[in-house]
């Protein structure tokens, strides 16, 4: 049974122990992953979280994939990142190339001041947690990091299992920043605090400027993946290899 928009089909929904962690089961049948695959979880939390997704899906309608965070995320767990893992690794650890947090304005001044307030301590936290400093910049223009870095970095995401790969690679994407992402799933940060410092340039204008309605789906939006991401994380019980 593979996540596609269709009518709902199903009336009960239970989770199962299976071979390598807990699967959801609808109307006693084992749910699949788009390409297939059993969808087997590791933690049981997790498990009934994508089973409280489908048991949440209307009884008279079309299931709502958009809905199902928790179920997509363990998907890609699945079908992208078990068979092209060094891939996801390296797609997420290229984010620190060129972080947001690195990238300053130059001005307004209270701008400069709040970035600096507030992504500067994050690249103190990696650089004395992973030994990854990170160069900073004011403007776009590129900045080449020091290797070193980039390699303790992408070590620092290798050390997440596949279904922590999944969400740690919605976060970076999400916010443009590989340090962001690991401190939130290093419990260093708080989703809600990522999100703010991910979109403190967005938040300012807002400040100053007022709100606009593209802009404001658009943070709702970025809000969501974070949160998804974040939670995905928590109940995987952080997913580290040991």
């Amino acid at each position: 049974m593979s996540v596609s928009v269709l009518k709902r089909f199903y009336k009960t929904v239970a989770i199962e122990p299976a071979d390598g962690g807990f699967e959801v089961r609808l109307d006693g049948r084992p749910i699949r992953t788009p390409a297939g695959r059993p969808l087997t979880v590791p933690t049981e939390v997790l498990a009934a979280a994508i089973a409280r997704e489908w048991a949440e899906q209307p009884e008279k309608g079309e299931i709502k994939p958009l809905d199902m965070a928790m179920m997509r995320l363990a998907a890609t767990a699945i079908d992208r990142v078990t068979v092209q893992r060094r891939k996801v690794i390296d797609d997420t650890a290229k984010y620190a190339g060129s972080d947001l947090l690195c990238y300053r304005a130059d001005a307004p001044t209270d701008l400069v001041v709040r970035q600096v307030r507030v992504w500067q301590p994050l690249l103190d936290w990696a650089a004395m947690h992973y030994g990854a400093r990170l160069e900073v910049t004011a403007g776009v223009q590129h900045r080449p990091q020091p290797a070193s870095s980039l390699t303790a970095l992408t070590e620092a995401v290798a050390g997440h299992s596949d279904f922590g790969l999944a969400g740690l690679f919605n976060l970076t994407a999400a916010m443009g920043s590989v340090v962001l992402a690991l401190a939130v799933s290093e419990r260093h940060l708080a989703p809600s605090d990522a999100f703010a410092a991910a979109e403190l340039d967005a938040l300012y204008e807002i400040e100053k400027w007022g709100e606009d309605s593209e802009a404001t789906l658009r943070l709702q939006r970025l809000r969501r993946d974070v949160d998804a991401g974040a939670r995905f994380l928590d109940l995987l019980g952080r997913a580290r290899l040991l």
